[in-house]
This record gives structure tokens, C-alpha cells and sequence, in this order.
């Protein structure tokens, strides 16, 4: 039965466990626009107001409900950078993963519900990111995006999580807005 006890786990891997999930997922991203040659990179945890900025994260009042990527050009765009930085997000998530699974399996890390939510987790972001559709506001999912870049039909490189910044483009600190 689902108990007091399952609630808790619930909230601490709702709140805790997804939104790192998500800065994984969003690292994967900046990691390959980073090797790309992008510019003014940023991570952004959450929707709303703003809480706090550590170096290029930063964390929203919703902390747990999404997050976004931006960043300005690329030195280095054709194709295959664009779809390697649209697949980067599950990239990071299977990696991620697998060193869990590994660690746990190796008796490094013990068996417990963290690591199991961390890999359910991983797992979901990582499906629905590749799953080729579009969102309801018409933006592509990863998947769909990677499949438009590689048959060089992608319009907007604006995903679902990752925005691209025209060069004269000013931050907005204080979005509250949430997808």
C-alpha cells in the first residue's frame, strides 16, 4: 500500500533527485555547444523569479519544474554539431546511468531507492527528450529536432530545452513564466 513513507521518497526524489536529473540533462547539452565553440552559455534550473546564479547556473523559483539552455552561435555549425548538441542532453543522462548502474552493481554504492529513482528518472527525461514529436507550443522534442538537423530541415534551432540567443539579445532575470 502506499504509505507516509512513500510519500517522503516521493517528495525528496520530486524535489531533489529530478532537478538534478535535469542540470545532467541540460550539461549534456552545454558540454557539446561548449566543444562546438558557443558563446555565453547558460543553464537554467527551473521557471519564475530568479533564487540564485552560481557561475553560468541558474536556479528558478520552480527549481524542480524543467529547465532551459541558451547560448549565442557556434564557431563550428553544420548537421552533425547541431545534432550532436540536441542528442548531448540524453547523452549525458544514459552515461549517467550506466555509472550508477555500474557503481551499484559493483557494490561501490549500496542498492537503495535514490539510485533507483535517479535511474527512473534519467530514464524518463532521456525517453521523452528522444521521442520525435513536437511540443503543444510547436517547439521540437530533442529527438525530433536531431532527426530535422540531420536532414538539414530545421528552421529554428529552438528546442524544448535549448534556446538559442540572437547576438542582440538581452537577458530576462526575471521570467516567470513556466512552460
Amino acid at each position: 500500500m502506499f504509505g507516509l513513507s512513500d510519500i517522503i521518497k516521493f517528495l525528496f526524489s520530486f524535489f531533489l533527485i529530478m532537478p538534478i536529473v535535469t542540470l545532467i540533462h541540460l550539461s549534456g547539452h552545454i558540454f557539446f555547444v561548449t566543444i562546438f565553440g558557443g558563446s555565453e552559455k547558460k543553464i537554467l534550473i527551473g521557471c519564475g523569479n530568479k533564487l540564485f546564479a552560481f557561475r553560468n547556473i541558474e536556479v528558478r523559483k520552480y527549481y524542480f519544474w524543467n529547465g532551459t539552455c541558451e547560448f549565442k552561435g557556434l564557431k563550428h555549425d553544420n548537421r552533425l554539431t547541431n545534432t550532436l548538441i540536441y542528442l548531448g542532453g540524453a547523452i549525458f543522462n544514459l552515461v549517467s546511468m550506466l555509472i550508477i548502474y555500474s557503481l551499484v552493481y559493483q557494490n561501490i554504492l549500496d542498492s537503495s531507492v535514490i539510485w533507483y529513482q535517479f535511474i527512473y528518472f534519467s530514464f524518463y527525461i532521456m525517453f521523452f527528450s528522444l521521442f520525435p514529436m513536437y511540443f503543444a507550443d510547436g517547439s521540437p522534442s530533442d529527438g525530433k529536432a536531431a532527426e530535422l538537423a540531420l536532414r538539414n530541415k530545421l528552421e529554428d534551432r529552438v528546442t524544448d530545452d535549448i534556446f538559442v540567443k540572437k547576438m542582440d539579445d538581452d537577458d530576462d532575470d526575471d521570467d516567470d513564466s513556466c512552460k
